[in-house]
């Protein structure tokens, strides 16, 4: 009889446990909140960026010493409110150098192909920072979330590297070279970033800075290859062309 009371307990455990973590269509439930995580984010940001400041002399950020401007404070820093899955996040970035190549190319939209190189920090939560890999040579990607081609970085690429123009391409026998790109310092969300999920490098609710250069673009990239600039496609209407091409 014991044995029966015990199966039956286990089963309805086991019933209570699969429900919790699905929804009726037997997809994964996440009930995360993300919209607190963004507060908690955008205050650890705001502290971090009040504690640091651009070293013009090494082209980094150092912790704030006597007689210099904290990032927060510094008119090359940029705040961006960016709205995904219906929460409200900022993130921040710093332009070191817009780019002017010549002929001038444009800013890339959210949807196009960029050529870009990078490094990736911690933000921890005590305010001091750590290394986490830097890209060994450019590398396309595509800041739109295609299923072919490059690869996609996080979001935050997306909308930070709009800030950045394109150099011109100056190789001449030799590696490929290019003066006038746009180079900066990304600051982003961890809801920007991998969420609570993480990555296998990278904590869940972890907040990234990235120091990221802009070589080169292509100008109204055209994914689908129907003739027409992704930015110009949005078939169901709802103002963001990234979901309409895969």
């Amino acid at each position: 009889m014991n044995k029966i009371k015990n199966i039956l307990v286990l089963t309805v455990l086991s019933i209570i446990l699969y429900s919790c973590g699905d929804n009726s269509n037997g997809i994964p439930v996440d009930d995360f909140d993300h919209e607190a995580q963004a507060l908690i984010d955008n205050d650890s940001l705001t502290t971090f960026l009040k504690n640091y400041y651009f070293d013009t002399s090494v082209d980094s950020i150092k912790p704030l010493v006597s007689g210099k401007t904290a990032l927060f404070g510094d008119a090359k820093l940029k705040t961006m409110d960016v709205k995904e899955n219906d929460i409200d996040y900022k993130m921040y970035v710093y332009v070191i150098e817009q780019g002017a190549p010549t002929p001038t190319k444009g800013f890339p939209t959210v949807v196009d192909s960029i050529l870009s190189n990078y490094q990736v920090w911690n933000i921890n939560k005590t305010d001091s920072i750590s290394l986490i890999e830097t890209g060994t040579k450019p590398f396309w990607w595509n800041l739109a979330p295609t299923t072919t081609g490059a690869p996609n970085p996080i979001r935050g690429w997306t909308y930070g590297f709009t800030n950045f123009k394109g150099g011109k391409n100056i190789t001449n026998n030799g590696p490929i070279t290019y003066e006038n790109f746009g180079k900066g310092i990304l600051f982003i969300p961890s809801g920007l970033a991998y969420r609570n999920s993480g990555s296998q490098t990278i904590a869940g609710n972890q907040n990234l800075m990235f120091y990221v250069s802009l070589f080169d673009l292509v100008e109204d990239t055209d994914h689908d290859n129907d003739g027409k600039p992704s930015i110009q496609e949005d078939a169901d209407g709802d103002g963001d062309p990234r979901n309409d091409f895969s």
